[in-house]
């Protein structure tokens, strides 16, 4: 493309403020992705012409720049926006280079509005990455208003990648929608037409997910590899034991472990093929037992990131010990790079319950963690009651802190000494103690309120 931008000014000092410039590329948008940047426009009109070559090609296509800016004050680093994590955030890093920083030395990142070429690459998967927990949209895919709505409700309990399924082009408009709604990292799922995977990708997707059993031949998947290269798209592999190839079938007879790592293996050496690395793996199953062995086989044969889950594992309570026993054996065996607890439920208690799982194999740990007993006959206050009004209070507490909520002195201070806090009931009252000491007796009316004064103080 034609270089139409003069050289900007890369620094401005404004009192004790300095301003870095950061400029990644120009791009050039098609008709198809512009008439939902700007619909109803028409750029053939001659009210435009003003606009050439600027921001617009003499071909009639906008022309869109991709930028940050660094903004240094007090001793801190301030990020603002960060671009389009093309070339793997390449860009971003040499942009930052130039200043003496890496992405480690950012205090703050802001982003002016969530529009895809303002806010990739805000979550990393692998390495020493932190484990991250997703879930994934259940509204019909051409609601557009409906999985915005889903979409922000999901970001507000926490989760930090969202999957939507993409059938048909008129879908890709729920992508962008959902896309520019959210600010962290939307998954397209794709099965059967590839030519979507392709659309998503034009449309600013921060992920590809393919299901080997179902994109079609290898040409198609070529296709959808070159796509995600050339705009630094990943794409997850996912391997599912209801969809395993027909000749993989007929080779073990059923959809064993052994089936469904050949299948992750073979097309993780198809993309490589290809010149694609950037992938992501999962191999699920609704039988616990074989996803667990299959993502030990493929973890022992690669090194690519797994993303975990027990697909089609069933209603809340049934879905919640299915993922915990196959999800929690790998994460404590050091397995897994990102989860998704999948539930025929409101996709917000997935998150939730994704949460749960990792602060039980003890991986996250800026939370409050909350033991209770089960109560018997000596307990005299409405325990139960008071577990859930004390978890619910700290729910978004974010220090590493053990809370114990106990019914009678025999579980009290005694047996939960190691906790940093906490309450043992007593004949319609409480002691409030703390690593094992007491420090106070209360009514029981009063013991959430005097018990959460004194997490405050710690």
């Amino acid at each position: 493309m034609k270089n139409y931008v003069v050289e900007p000014r890369k620094t401005w000092e404004i009192g004790k403020v300095t301003i870095h410039f950061i400029f990644e590329q120009w791009i050039v948008y098609d008709e198809n992705l512009q008439k939902w940047i700007l619909p109803g426009v028409d750029m053939s009109d001659s009210k435009i012409d003003w606009c050439i070559p600027e921001f617009v090609t003499e071909e009639r296509n906008l022309i869109f720049s991709v930028k940050e800016w660094l903004v240094q004050v007090d001793g801190k680093n301030i990020l603002i926006d960060t671009g389009l994590n093309e070339e793997g955030g390449a860009l971003l890093i040499n942009g930052l280079a130039e200043h003496g920083l890496s992405p480690a030395d950012i205090d703050y990142v802001l982003f002016t509005h969530l529009h895809c070429d303002h806010c990739a690459g805000n979550v990393k998967i692998g390495g020493d990455n932190p484990i991250s927990v997703q879930s994934m949209l259940n509204v019909i895919a051409e609601d557009a208003e409906g999985n915005v709505r889903q979409a922000v409700e999901l970001e507000k309990a926490g989760c930090q990648i969202i999957r939507l399924t993409v059938p048909n082009y008129e879908a890709v408009k729920t992508l962008y929608a959902v896309k520019n709604a959210v600010s962290i990292p939307v998954v397209a799922d794709i099965h059967f037409d590839y030519r979507c995977a392709l659309e998503s990708v034009k449309a600013g997707v921060d992920k590809i997910r393919i299901n080997p059993g179902n994109i079609g031949d290898d040409d198609k998947v070529k296709a959808v590899a070159d796509a995600c290269r050339l705009h630094n798209v990943p794409i997850r592999i996912g391997v599912n034991s209801g969809s395993l190839e027909k000749h993989l079938l007929a080779k073990y007879g059923s959809p064993t472990p052994e089936a469904m790592a050949e299948s992750a293996m073979y097309h993780i050496g198809l993309l490589e093929k290809f010149d694609f690395n950037d992938i992501v793996v999962s191999i699920k199953s609704s039988d616990v037992q074989k996803m667990v062995k299959a993502y030990r086989i493929v973890a022992d044969m690669c090194d690519y990131p797994l993303h975990l889950g027990v697909t089609e594992a069933g209603t809340h309570n049934m879905a919640l010990v299915k993922s915990s026993i196959g999800i929690g054996s790998l994460l404590l065996d050091g397995i897994g790079d990102t989860i998704r607890v999948s539930m025929t439920a409101d996709p917000v208690t997935e998150v939730k319950a994704g949460y749960d799982i990792l602060k039980a194999a003890g991986i996250k740990t800026d939370c409050a963690q909350i033991v209770s007993c089960p109560t018997c006959g000596r307990t005299k206050i409405d325990l139960i009651g008071l577990a859930d009004k004390v978890e619910k209070a700290l729910v978004n507490y974010d220090k590493p802190i053990k809370v114990a909520v106990m019914g009678c002195v025999v579980n009290g201070p005694g047996e939960a000494k190691e906790a940093d806090i906490g309450v043992a009931g007593g004949d319609g009252c409480g002691v409030i103690f703390k690593h094992g000491e007491v420090l106070k007796k209360v009514s029981e009316n009063e013991i959430v309120d005097e018990l959460l004064k004194e997490i405050e103080k710690l």
